[in-house]
């Protein structure tokens, strides 16, 4: 079911009814400053809630109103300070959510082009303001929150308005620490790859067209657009690969570069100040099954020393872990996404992790395992299980940064709340009749239009 939702919010942007209904439906039905709500934009998100949540309560379209014209009133008044969002910033997010959209289709592009019934770029072209919007309005949400925290005082005050039988029910909680070896390709296999590609190079110098050989041989889902990468500044690449690429000129094709990906040609397609726009083509070596048994290996000999106390966990962290997962500058502990603190319900873990775990007692740990990160690569990890509480009635004591995080949340509530009483008395506010008998919308209009 999260993946089922994951795919649902991932595509919100995105819906094929979308593109229906604006066509059909584009009556304005509010104005807040120089922004406007459609009612189409009213009946996306009723349907998007519906195919949710089924039947919706009453009322729903007032409250969806009410959320779209906070979210306009936040847009104006970005654009009334100067809040930029960058074009390469909108694209590289399109971009990434069109990456996820496809990667629930088994990245099948002709299966994208049948559902939404428009090419990628044009399903791109057709909401870029819309995401540009949306940027723009969460920047200043951001922004108006920024000065918001609570203090100590004021989270054990939260936690005292709470009824005592209405306090939450937390289930059992677990801390788990890993260290990550990435396994190394032998010689022979690298040989082959920079062979292999410097090939591929030398075809392209001959003639031969690149984005037709990125399509064909380009392990990354650039391939599929030929290797193009789009603009970018610097900073966005890793170093290896953006040393290489800002040093060539217009058209110019770089001599095989190594990265952690893999090995890369790249191409300079044109270059604007401090922005490039390039493509590549990526080969990733092929790992052998002597790759991976010096993998594991590797990893049980840290293990071993581990159990022998020869070092703790934290020294093997930064003298064993690769320095480039998460968990690497946390002394190895893993952070949950959804909460930003280092505890885990077991559900919330991933599968190999939680099977891992399930039978170890704390502070041991388990024998070295692969895995696969998100674009694919193998890994191995050892993990170990550094605490585990038992299911209880939320307290102060065990449950302060959760309690914390509810108690700042509350406050921002009510401070952009106020944030928007105190603007609507100084911009133009028109909401059409249609939403008269809703009442959560009479913030809006206790001055009726205003100047």
């Amino acid at each position: 079911m999260k993946i089922f939702y994951s795919f649902i919010l991932a595509m919100a942007i995105f819906g094929p009814g979308c593109l229906a209904q604006r066509e059909v439906i584009d009556k304005v039905v509010a104005t807040i400053g120089g922004e406007l709500v459609l009612l189409s934009e009213v009946e996306e998100q009723h349907a998007l809630m519906e195919a949710q949540s089924g039947v919706l309560p009453e009322g729903a379209r007032c409250n969806i109103m009410d959320q779209l014209m906070a979210s306009k009133l936040l847009i104006n008044q970005a654009k009334l300070d100067s809040i930029e969002v960058s074009d390469e910033e909108v694209e590289a997010q399109l971009d990434a959510r069109i990456e996820r959209i496809l990667g629930f289709m088994n990245n099948d592009v002709a299966q994208f082009e049948a559902y939404y019934g428009q090419t990628i770029n044009e399903v791109k072209s057709q909401f870029r303001e819309d995401l540009k919007n949306q940027i723009l309005a969460d920047r200043m949400r951001s922004q108006v929150m920024a000065s918001v925290t609570v203090t100590p005082s004021e989270v054990k005050k939260f936690f005292s308005s709470i009824p005592a039988d209405s306090l939450p029910y937390f289930n059992s909680e677990v801390e788990v620490g890993e260290i990550v070896y990435k396994p190394k390709v032998n010689p022979e296999e690298r040989k082959k790859t920079i062979e292999k590609l410097e090939s591929i190079r030398q075809r392209i110098l001959d003639g031969e067209d690149f984005a037709d050989l990125a399509s064909k041989y380009s392990d990354d889902g650039s391939a599929r657009g030929g290797g193009d990468l789009g603009w970018a500044k610097r900073g966005k690449y890793v170093p290896e690969f953006e040393a290489a690429a800002f040093k060539l000129e217009q058209n110019e094709i770089s001599p095989v570069v190594e990265s952690e990906f893999g090995f890369h040609i790249i191409q300079m397609l044109e270059r604007r100040g401090n922005s490039i726009h390039v493509r590549h083509i990526l080969i990733k070596p092929e790992l052998t099954d002597e790759d991976l048994e010096k993998a594991e290996a590797h990893l049980d000999s840290v293990r071993q020393l581990l159990m022998a106390d020869s070092l703790t966990f934290s020294q093997a962290v930064k003298l064993y872990s690769d320095e480039d997962v998460q968990s690497y500058s946390n002394d190895g502990r893993l952070v949950n996404p959804a909460t930003g603190n280092t505890f885990f319900e077991i559900g919330d873990l991933d599968p190999d992790i939680y099977f891992t775990i399930d039978s170890m007692e704390v502070g041991s740990f388990s024998k070295p395992f692969e895995f696969r990160d998100q674009v694919g690569d193998i890994y191995y990890r050892i993990v170990q299980l550094q605490s585990r509480t038992s299911p209880h009635k939320a307290n102060l004591k065990q449950d302060y940064s959760k309690i914390q995080k509810a108690a700042i949340e509350a406050k921002k509530s009510d401070f952009i709340s106020q944030w928007i009483r105190d603007k609507v008395d100084a911009t133009y506010i028109n909401i059409d009749p249609l939403f008269n008998d809703c009442p959560v919308l009479e913030k809006w209009k206790e001055k009726d239009i205003r100047p």
